[in-house]
């Protein structure tokens, strides 16, 4: 994945795990110790495509468009355009097919729907378990 859809997850997460109230850019930033400015628009990118809802001023912030149940991380690595999601051979820019078979094919094949099957299966729900575990052992 990329590092936009990685610093995604990790912000969508924190947004899961406190509830589905609104947080601020800044504040996530901070919490999950990502960059304020390239953070921002990723989350812009994600408002654009419905994963997630803005609103200015007192009482604004960045919400989750939906219950984090529903979304699958293959959903915001979607919405971002991440390349794993594309069919592509891992050693060049050509399309991954078996007519195309380059000695890395049958691994990256494998290796590559194991991928995309954890993407589908695993969802924000999931994230913000972990992140809500994480944040009780930094408290004890």
């Amino acid at each position: 994945m990329t590092q936009s859809t990685g610093y995604a997850i990790t912000a969508l997460g924190h947004i899961a795990s406190s509830g589905g109230k609104a947080l601020f850019i800044k504040d996530i930033a901070e919490a999950t110790d990502l960059p304020h400015p390239y953070l921002a628009k990723i989350i812009h990118s994600l408002a654009r495509r419905g994963l997630v809802v803005t609103r200015r001023g007192v009482g604004g912030g960045v919400a989750l468009a939906r219950p984090p149940e529903t979304i699958a991380l293959y959903d915001i690595a979607y919405a971002l355009d991440d390349p794993l999601l594309e069919l592509r051979c891992m050693l060049g820019a050509a399309e991954c097919s078996d007519e195309r078979a380059c000695p890395a094919h049958a691994f990256w094949t494998l290796h590559r729907q194991e991928q995309i099957d954890f993407l589908r299966r695993t969802t924000l729900a999931d994230i913000a378990a972990f992140e809500q575990v994480q944040r009780a052992k930094t408290a004890a």
